[in-house]
């Protein structure tokens, strides 16, 4: 299948529409995507792509899973929010249901990942008084550098990226960097002020950057033996997507201090996110002190109770570590000029560009003008993260358009 893309009359009606009346803040591959269904879209001419970015993770179930929606339209037909000032019937089963996933004690619901994210920033920091004993105001987080924890000021205020920090100074104190993968580096930057240790397992956005083997369980231990939050933002890589429930298990952590979920959670129909935790961790909220209109609301938590069981049921944490690991095989099998590197778990897969061939966007346009929707991260990396529904036949068709395009 070619599609051979000048954006249609109607696609470059849509598409000047939002360039008018949007704020520029982001860069889209020109094509306007009108149905979808499981890891196939269409545009609004009718050509059909094979979706290989699930919308950073958050498609881990495919478009429109038909027991999702089911169970967002049955929920819709009930009440859809009351706001946190009542209780409503759904949010104690799918807290009970998220908290046995993951194998913790308590669940804090928000929507998106950039507010589970300061979630946990104001967990850490209130149980770094409260239970550690940190002198008040002096609590330190460890980051890592090409960190990408979402969007808000305080979130890029730590972020090693010179764009997601300029002009919207001055940032938020307490955050201390370190390289991603120098274990050396993180025990240094300890000290009786640090409160936790914020990080991705894989780094999605700094261009699918797997650490070093052993070195996020290096930094599990040196957080216990100090007593630091080992804070595992889990929003991209989590529900299966790399080949394990969370991507901590492949250093053989069963049991992180506070999982940071989001995405997959919503199993693509709608944002819900969690800061998941012990009861001495979460237990410091009181009522007053964090909150969101719309988090733990019905219909988010009716939807996320049947992501969970979708993972569950459709057994995609073991169909992400087949299939990747066939993706991954079958990529590297391909002879090119072009790839520097091939990285990733599961089916979280980075192709590394070489410099001399360029960046990495008109290899994303080239293979959507062969029907297969990708994105650049980095510059130079193009990132293949299908739905985990995926099959061999598909890889195999995406694996030849590949080909064609890294020749």
């Amino acid at each position: 299948m070619m599609n051979t893309h000048a954006a249609g009359t109607r696609s470059r009606q849509l598409i000047d529409l939002a360039d008018t009346y949007g704020a520029h803040n982001y860069h889209p591959l020109d094509v306007v995507i009108e149905k979808a269904e499981g890891i196939w879209v269409w545009d609004c001419e009718g050509r059909k792509y094979l979706d290989c970015l699930s919308a950073y993770s958050a498609l881990n179930q495919g478009h429109r899973h038909p027991k999702i929606i089911q169970a967002m339209v049955e929920q819709a037909g009930k009440v859809t929010l009351t706001s946190r000032a009542f209780h409503n019937e759904v949010m104690g089963p799918f807290l009970q249901d998220l908290t046995a996933f993951c194998g913790k004690d308590v669940a804090l619901p928000m929507n998106t990942g950039a507010e589970a994210v300061e979630t946990a920033i104001k967990a850490c920091r209130k149980w770094g008084y409260q239970v550690k004993g940190i002198p008040e105001g002096k609590a330190e987080i460890i980051v890592c550098a090409s960190n990408f924890h979402g969007r808000t000021t305080t979130i890029v205020g730590f972020s090693s990226e010179a764009q997601y920090r300029e002009g919207f100074g001055p940032f938020t104190p307490g955050f201390v960097m370190v390289p991603y993968g120098d274990l050396a580096a993180f025990e240094r930057a300890i000290t009786p002020h640090t409160a936790g240790f914020l990080f991705e397992p894989i780094q999605g956005e700094g261009g699918v950057l797997v650490p070093p083997e052993g070195y996020l369980r290096g930094t599990y231990d040196l957080c216990h033996q100090h007593r630091i939050l080992w804070m595992d933002d889990e929003i991209q890589t989590g529900f299966g997507r790399t080949g394990r429930k969370f991507c901590c298990e492949w250093d053989g952590i069963k049991d992180p201090d506070m999982l940071i979920l989001g995405k997959a959670l919503g199993g693509g129909i709608y944002p819900v996110s969690a800061v998941v935790a012990s009861k001495e961790v979460l237990g410091v909220f009181k009522p007053g002190d964090h909150g969101s209109t719309f988090g733990g609301n019905p219909l988010a938590c009716a939807i996320a109770r049947a992501a969970i069981r979708v993972i569950e049921d459709e057994g995609l944490v073991a169909r992400s570590a087949a299939m990747g690991a066939y993706f991954m095989d079958g990529l590297r099998r391909i002879n090119s000029p072009h790839v520097q590197e091939i990285r990733g778990r599961g089916l979280l897969i980075g192709v590394d560009i070489k410099k001399q061939s360029g960046p990495a966007r008109p290899y994303c346009e080239k293979l959507r003008d062969l029907g297969i929707l990708c994105k650049e991260t980095h510059e130079q990396v193009i990132r293949f993260a299908p739905p985990l529904i995926i099959g061999t036949e598909e890889i195999d068709w995406i694996l030849e358009r590949v080909a064609q395009v890294l020749a």
